[in-house]
């Protein structure tokens, strides 16, 4: 007996941690084959909750889906693979220089309208054929220990999967850890069955693996690197298929593309060059500029490890080699608020990082470093004659506006504004200086008339969004998924009588979606938006989950409202006292005011969680309204684009009200059924 019971203890682990780990692979990889899926960020999580969710309510069904997992699974994979994105390389032959224009998708007979929702039906289907072989394994314990068992197994897959990315593993180990776990779990007889599921998991593997041993790929923590010689010792570095960087010499640099050396034009005329800061340092070109400048010291900040070892081992100038030269793997915002040195120069290189920090937020890698308060702290860096330098291919005019005008405001003064437009590229360099600083140029930039773009803030960091407001594409995503939702679950189960006997765990799931995605903004403002960032916080998530599970276990918590009172002082408090205010206290300290601020509410919300399920007789109708639940939090997350970051702790408040309300109702029976 006990014996068998291990046995399903096991499997309800490992099939946990498969679960987990094949949801951070999709978004992985989807995410480096389709661009589009930049601007949605969390899609793939979303399908995800919802396919989990409707796994678990299916529990019950005498049809095993776990067996349609393998095709599912190649089926989504081919499908990312070549409906995807990719730039192919090409000179401009008028001005020597990269066509930015030769981007397209491979397959125009897939347009991004019908892409998208096909990889998240896909998604969603895939995992809810695996969801439902956990949730079987889930009913045959208690609801605590099933709960329990499920957490262990999903903190196991993401630091498995991050011990992954942080060596950067190719996509193909991640198919073969897939692989060998479905083939534990899959039907052990021979036969046509069992050779067509290995066949499909091994198609699933070899497109996963099909770049992982050319010379010219590379996989880092955050994307997929190709690099690509294009000229005579000028290589394109692309990301996720996207031309992100070049790698060139100065003097083909100085030819091509002459406004990397305006910001030292601009200051000719302020004395000896002697610490330069380079934030988005890349491959070294920037570096590379700032030496042959004469620079006494260049600190050259970037947050990808691999970036920073293909400039070193492929810049001709060799910047990286250079004794002048400190590199720090970093990102460039915590970089900012932990060093106590100031600069003669200080340039933002071409950070348009195109990831996100993870599918739960809509918050790119760089999006920080733009904002009101991350460009006065880099103010605050200079030297008495220090310049400030941003420059980039702004395609959108008011984009260039706000950062000019975020500059105005923080220097009390407009700042050089120099407009390059040739026939393949469309740049801009914006140079500004303290008050004692010598700034030298023909062009000031002026205030658009009639038109006013506010600065982005830490608390609205969405610099490439002109208006607080909701773009037209996103409510059409967003429309899309809440049907496709609603009338999932009515297939799935007949009617929504499961998810209205189960509203409490509804809103439960929708209001701690909104609190993890808040811990992951919070933590990536105060110490980074780096993956070993993300991860931690995803861990220290799950950590309090499983702390609260055993509390649960030890403690019987007979008056939830006690609780529900506690959360919600817990959330005043985090609402009331801003991210921001936490940046002036140090390091140590500003983890743990974070940590408890961040953590003490996932506590309590866990508390509840896990006390009311302890006793739950449907476990896994509960379990799967709670995911449910999580669709709803993933879509009001947008909500953020015009209210912010912190506002959403209103919105989370809200939701465990109503899940206080609707289990009140339940308890007493108030909830008619149709």
């Amino acid at each position: 007996m006990m014996k068998h019971k291990k046995t399903h203890s096991l499997r309800l682990f490992f099939l946990s941690f498969l679960m987990l780990f094949s949801e951070l692979a999709l978004i992985r990889w989807i995410g480096s084959q389709v661009y589009t899926l930049f601007f949605f960020s969390n899609l793939i999580l979303l399908a995800s909750f919802l396919g989990i969710g409707l796994g678990f309510l299916r529990a019950k069904s005498p049809r095993r889906l776990f067996l349609l997992s393998p095709f599912l699974l190649a089926l989504l994979i081919a499908g990312a693979y070549f409906c995807g994105f990719q730039y192919h390389v090409k000179l401009n032959p008028i001005t020597d220089n990269l066509d930015y224009r030769g981007m397209f998708f491979k397959n125009h007979l897939y347009p991004v309208w019908l892409t998208l929702p096909i990889i998240f039906i896909l998604v969603a289907s895939f995992m809810a054929t695996l969801a439902n072989e956990v949730a079987r394994q889930f009913q045959k314990f208690p609801p605590l220990q099933a709960y329990r068992l499920e957490v262990l197994g999903s903190l196991a897959g993401i630091l498995s999967f991050a011990f992954l990315s942080f060596s950067h593993a190719a996509p193909g180990s991640w198919g073969l850890v897939i692989a060998l776990l479905f083939l534990f779990f899959l039907p052990k007889k021979p036969g046509f069955l069992l050779a067509i599921q290995v066949g499909l998991l091994l198609i699933s593997v070899g497109l996963m693996a099909k770049e992982t041993f050319a010379s010219h790929h590379f996989w880092t923590s955050y994307y997929k690197v190709d690099v690509e010689e294009y000229s005579k010792q000028r290589y394109a570095v692309n990301v996720n298929g996207l031309t992100q960087q070049v790698i060139e010499s100065v003097e083909q640099r100085k030819q091509v593309k002459p406004f990397y050396f305006l910001p030292y034009e601009h200051r000719k005329n302020s004395g000896r060059l002697g610490r330069v800061l380079i934030i988005g340092a890349g491959t070294g070109g920037d570096v590379a500029i700032a030496l042959s400048k004469g620079a006494e010291q260049v600190d050259a900040v970037e947050i990808d490890t691999r970036l920073y070892e293909l400039g070193k081992k492929m810049n001709p100038n060799q910047p990286y080699s250079d004794p002048r030269v400190h590199v720090y793997i970093n990102d460039g915002r915590a970089f900012l608020q932990k060093s106590q040195e100031h600069y003669d120069l200080i340039i933002f290189a071409l950070t348009d990082s195109l990831a996100l920090i993870h599918g739960l937020a809509s918050v790119r890698l760089e999006n920080y470093l733009y904002t009101l308060e991350g460009l006065s702290i880099a103010q605050e860096h200079l030297t008495p004659n220090g310049v400030f330098a941003i420059y980039n291919y702004y395609g959108e005019y008011w984009f260039a506006d706000r950062l000019a005008g975020t500059l105005n405001r923080i220097y009390k003064k407009p700042p050089c504004e120099d407009t390059f437009s040739p026939q393949d590229y469309w740049a801009t360099v914006l140079t500004i200086g303290n008050p004692a600083a010598s700034v030298q140029c023909k062009t000031l930039w002026q205030a658009p008339i009639g038109a006013s773009i506010s600065p982005s803030t830490d608390d609205h960091p969405f610099i490439y969004l002109q208006h607080n407001s909701i773009p037209f594409l996103y409510f059409f995503a967003l429309a899309f998924i809440s049907i496709l939702s609603f009338y999932s679950i009515k297939w799935s189960m007949g009617s929504l009588k499961v998810i209205r006997s189960n509203l409490d765990f509804f809103f439960l799931g929708a209001a701690f979606l909104l609190l993890e995605t808040k811990s992951i903004v919070n933590f990536a403002l105060l110490f980074g938006t780096t993956w070993f960032v993300n991860c931690l916080v995803f861990a220290g998530i799950l950590t309090t989950v499983y702390v609260s599970i055993e509390l649960a276990h030890y403690f019987r918590f007979k008056r939830l409202v006690f609780l529900y009172v506690g959360l919600l002082l817990a959330l005043f408090l985090a609402w009331n006292i801003p991210t921001t205010s936490l940046l002036s206290l140090s390091p140590a300290m500003r983890f743990v005011c974070a940590s408890v601020l961040t953590f003490s509410p996932v506590l309590l919300a866990n508390l509840i969680f896990s006390a009311r399920f302890r006793d739950h007789v449907q476990s896994t109708e509960a379990f799967g309204a709670n995911l449910i639940g999580a669709v709803l939090g993933g879509l009001l997350e947008y909500l953020a684009l015009i209210i912010g970051y912190q506002n959403l702790m209103g919105i989370i408040a809200g939701l465990y009200v109503l899940a206080f309300i609707f289990m009140t109702r339940i308890r007493k029976g108030r909830i008619t059924l149709p």
